[in-house]
């Protein structure tokens, strides 16, 4: 079988090392934004659990201190939000500093994921055009043949040039399912940012400190926002 495989590659031409150079390019940045994804992804678990507790017992410095201390996004999303609280208690103002901590984790988690799909294409189209090249080639030597020899010279030649194509989709397939597999993993990542900022707001929207401020603030608006009388 590897005999086969070592044949198979090098009746293929010299379009089949590009080929393969894009593959073992598309696997590695595969094989890292996998293990990037499932670091995040377990950090943020991680880090959550130890903020829950902390949370529910409105023991916001910690939190922001573990969040200076942590390299998860979700603590620096909930550590925003506990910031904006500080500033100002309406629940509107603190769920908008969390969705721009959310905003700044997600081209982290997207990074260089685009160039799979990419290579893929690229090794598709390389495949392709190796097979134009190898056919014009064959051709070109078939005309100057014998009669007599055309006829195997030219399936011969045409057999080797499809090797670069069944290559190129050899090579595309696997990295178009991994590109798929790493973006649902990023989205899951993303969707559970977002659950955690939601539950986290509600946690602090149900403190009686949080509810009491949230409610002076809407009486002073409103007292402000009323027309005065002439």
């Amino acid at each position: 079988m590897f005999n086969s495989a070592v044949k198979f590659f090098q009746d293929g031409g010299v379009f089949m090392y590009p080929i393969a150079v894009v593959l073992v390019f598309g696997l590695a940045v595969a094989i890292e934004r996998w293990v990037v994804l499932s670091a995040a992804r377990s950090s943020n678990r991680r880090v959550f659990d130890r903020i829950l507790p902390l949370l529910k017992k409105r023991d916001y410095n910690a939190i922001i201190d573990l969040a200076r201390n942590n390299r998860a996004p979700i603590g620096r999303i909930i550590a925003a939000g506990l910031v904006r609280m500080q500033q100002t208690p309406r629940r509107d103002e603190i769920e908008y500093a969390m969705e721009e901590g959310v905003m700044e984790a997600v081209p982290r988690l997207e990074k260089r994921t685009s160039y799979i799909a990419t290579l893929a294409n690229i090794a598709t189209l390389l495949g392709l055009l190796g097979t134009i090249i190898g056919l014009i080639q064959a051709f070109t030597a078939v005309a100057n043949a014998n009669p007599a020899e055309k006829a195997a010279l030219l399936s011969q030649s045409i057999a080797v040039a499809m090797n670069t194509t069944a290559f190129g989709l050899i090579a595309a397939i696997p990295l178009l399912l991994l590109h798929t597999a790493i973006q649902n993993k990023t989205n899951e990542i993303i969707d559970s940012l977002e659950m955690a900022g939601v539950k986290t707001l509600n946690i602090m929207s149900s403190s009686d400190a949080f509810s009491e401020r949230t409610r002076a603030s809407d009486v002073g608006r409103s007292v402000s926002e009323k027309p005065r009388t002439p």
